[in-house]
């Protein structure tokens, strides 16, 4: 038996997807704990792709149990469309899923507040699906949860309290409040999804204890990654929530002595999405050359990712807040056949040479990159099975990022595909 927590070690869209999907084979148990529908998966299984938003990546397969943490925020018409989603694919027939009654909903005025603030100047480039509001509604104890969608009446009374908090703040936004028809009509909706979600709906804490209990495998799957933790983030330019593997003992209601592994997932190089520093940035034909290589284009948004090259300081400082026992490295493929790969291992700040990432986003976003270069290496076959079947210069480079990193690799992905995985090591062992 082992719990393992799985963890964005960048900005998020590591490739979360795909290696919880991996790990999901030795898993009885998936559970995500934070974040909602702005966190999509990409998976491709023989060719064929499905993205999730909600559910976990473990979806994939047939009798392993899904669940939907307590420190979620989720919105029931994105997570129904997915459910009938899976279902027309055979998936989630079987009583997989567990919906945490304490996770908090997304209403329509929580995204319509967001798409108020994004319209204006300096907007942190969110998706605008209502994920910050719900979660400042949570904080702010007027949120409303998914155990509240089947009473009629508290449900009522909540959406008329976030309401009087709201509507001004929509209208100095330049916004317009909802009509009674239309606040009717969410109302309406919320409870037809509570009823819809009922037979999945249950204490996900109790459950997860449980089976930790019983001596199952259980995979924790965090949403983003760690350079978007609201408290350990480059705060303000982050998401709503903890991202961290202790993120898992909140978000899901299980104590931090469960915990047996904690494994990051990082590209070859890296990306980010919205606004916020991002030192290793590359830009121009460069940066649009290697986003065209990855696909590096937002499962749930569409929008292009900004890219650059891995930063070594940034990633020990992921392994540090996170305990990282272990790595999982993605799209080394991608770097394949491109000539030399450069990598930050340190940086330069008022003319004086750091490899610790500072706290104030600001001095982040004046960091100079201090780059290693390597030697490129050529196509990477995706059907290799070892380490010994990658190219020399390319176990070069993992060899070099591990020291440099201080954290060993448990897989290398080398092509998109599930079976396109060089496993070095078994997490769950």
């Amino acid at each position: 038996m082992a719990v393992v927590v799985v963890v964005g070690a960048q900005w998020g869209d590591e490739g979360k997807g795909k290696v919880v999907d991996l790990m999901t084979r030795r898993a009885d148990v998936v559970a995500r704990f934070g974040g909602g529908a702005n966190a999509g998966h990409t998976l491709v299984i023989d060719g064929v792709q499905l993205i999730t938003h909600l559910v976990p990546s473990g979806v994939l397969h047939p009798g392993t149990k899904c669940v939907l943490g307590d420190g979620m925020v989720i919105d029931p018409a994105t997570l129904l469309e997915e459910i009938a989603a899976c279902r027309a694919r055979g998936l989630l027939s079987g009583g997989e899923l567990l919906v945490s009654e304490r996770a908090h909903v997304i209403f329509p005025f929580h995204k319509n507040l967001e798409a108020c603030r994004e319209s204006r100047e300096g907007a942190i480039g969110t998706t605008r699906r209502g994920i910050g509001p719900a979660y400042e509604a949570k904080a702010a104890r007027r949120g409303i949860r998914v155990g509240d969608l089947t009473r009629p009446e508290r449900l009522r009374q909540l959406v008329a309290q976030n309401l009087e908090e709201l509507d001004p703040l929509i209208r100095h936004y330049g916004g317009m409040p909802p009509t009674k028809a239309e606040v009717d009509r969410w109302i309406t909706d919320a409870e037809g999804a509570g009823n819809a979600l009922a037979e999945h709906v249950g204490n996900a804490s109790t459950y997860l204890d449980a089976a930790i209990g019983a001596g199952k495998n259980v995979l924790f799957e965090g949403a983003q990654g760690a350079m978007l933790d609201l408290d350990h983030g480059t705060y303000p330019f982050v998401t709503s929530s903890s991202t961290t593997a202790a993120g898992a003992c909140t978000g899901c209601g299980v104590g931090p002595t469960r915990i047996d592994r904690v494994v990051g997932i990082t590209k070859a190089y890296c990306t980010r999405v919205g606004a916020g520093p991002f030192p290793s940035e590359l830009h121009g034909e460069a940066a649009s050359a290697l986003r065209e290589a990855g696909g590096e284009f937002g499962a749930t948004t569409g929008r292009p990712r900004r890219c650059g090259w891995l930063d070594v300081p940034a990633l020990r400082h992921a392994a540090r807040i996170n305990g990282m026992d272990g790595l999982a490295l993605t799209k080394l493929d991608v770097l394949g056949g491109r000539g030399p790969v450069e990598v930050c291992v340190s940086y330069r700040l008022d003319g004086r040479e750091t490899d610790e990432l500072p706290v104030d986003a600001e001095d982040v976003a004046r960091l100079e990159p201090v780059f290693a270069r390597y030697d490129g290496w050529d196509a990477i076959d995706p059907g290799g099975q070892s380490l010994d079947d990658l190219p020399a210069l390319a176990r070069t480079y993992i060899s070099s990022l591990e020291a440099l990193i201080g954290v060993p690799f448990v897989l290398v992905s080398v092509g998109a595909d599930r079976d396109a995985t060089v496993e070095i090591s078994d997490p769950f062992a």
